[in-house]
């Protein structure tokens, strides 16, 4: 089949985009448009009509980002973008499907383990940043997301005062719209006190001040990911300090303690305990390393 027009690209990801976005799927939305540009840009041109992309488009562009020296898990998640859109226009009979994804790695590698040792969170409670307002909340954002059970970002930059009732906090994930209830304890009650002033502007912390809430939201992410990873360069830490490391370190924590599985799925809000095992298999090694000590000892000599 042969399309009655060459379909720009750029103007077909603009037209997802304004769906998405009425949907309230920002972030795809936001990949959507990351991936299109990548893949443009790399072959220095204005665009490329959906006709155009092939497996030797694909080819070429995956081998681009490789020499541009992007991890393997950056490059599978672009190419998987530009297959999904690529995927509605085939869905649409706006272009006849050449399969041109099916030689790509789209796929997720194992990444370096993204938890620390209850020791290095209590070291970033007992920092004293009094010389920096912002970079002490950067700090308590990451605290009150390990409080909370590895709260998102997104999901704590829209924190209000009125979603802490009777002793607890209760809100909706932003990605999956499962609620969540957890117990309001001190800890979380101290940090939220340091932002007391702004209970006249409803938010727990002065992220969204609602003139451009998701631009304040993605420069806010940049901001304390950044400052982060100084905190983390200052303690030392073998792999980079992200606000995605609190989520990871409760997880750690609370499997070591020996915590059930099924427990730790649904503090995390997964879906099923199997989202949770994957989850899990990624964060820590230690049990197995323990394990193999124990049996290496019973043939010590």
């Amino acid at each position: 089949m042969k399309p009655k027009k060459e379909i720009s690209l750029r103007q077909y990801t603009s037209k997802l985009v304004q769906t998405l976005i009425s949907s309230q799927r920002e972030r795809t939305a936001e990949t959507y448009i990351s991936a299109t540009n990548s893949l443009i840009k790399s072959f220095d041109r204005d665009d490329i009509t959906l006709n155009e992309i092939d497996i030797s488009v694909v080819s070429t562009y995956e081998y681009s980002l490789q020499r541009k020296g992007l991890a393997r898990n950056t490059i599978s998640f672009y190419i998987r973008n530009l297959r999904a859109i690529y995927n509605r226009a085939v869905d649409e009979e706006l272009i006849a499907d050449k399969r041109p994804f099916r030689r790509a790695y789209t796929g997720t590698s194992s990444t370096h383990k993204r938890a620390v040792e209850p020791k290095i969170i209590r070291s970033i409670a007992q920092l004293d940043l009094s010389h920096s307002r912002s970079i002490q909340m950067d700090a308590d954002i990451f605290l009150f997301s390990f409080y909370t059970r590895g709260m998102a970002f997104v999901d704590i930059a829209s924190l209000k005062w009125e979603q802490v009732k009777n002793g607890y906090l209760i809100y909706r994930r932003r990605k999956t719209g499962q609620q969540i209830v957890i117990l309001w304890e001190p800890c979380m009650q101290q940090i939220a006190e340091r932002y007391s002033d702004n209970i006249s502007n409803r938010y727990i912390f002065s992220i969204i001040k609602g003139k451009n809430p998701r631009q304040e939201y993605l420069s806010a992410a940049h901001n304390i990911n950044r400052n982060l990873r100084k905190l983390g360069k200052n303690l030392q830490l073998n792999a980079p300090l992200t606000l995605y490391v609190a989520r990871h370190s409760w997880a750690s924590i609370a499997y070591s303690e020996q915590i059930p599985i099924q427990t730790i799925s649904r503090a995390l809000g997964h879906n099923s305990e199997s989202t949770t095992r994957i989850y899990l298999a990624s964060i820590d090694n230690s049990a197995v390393d323990l394990a193999n000590k124990q049996v290496l000892q019973t043939i010590s000599f």
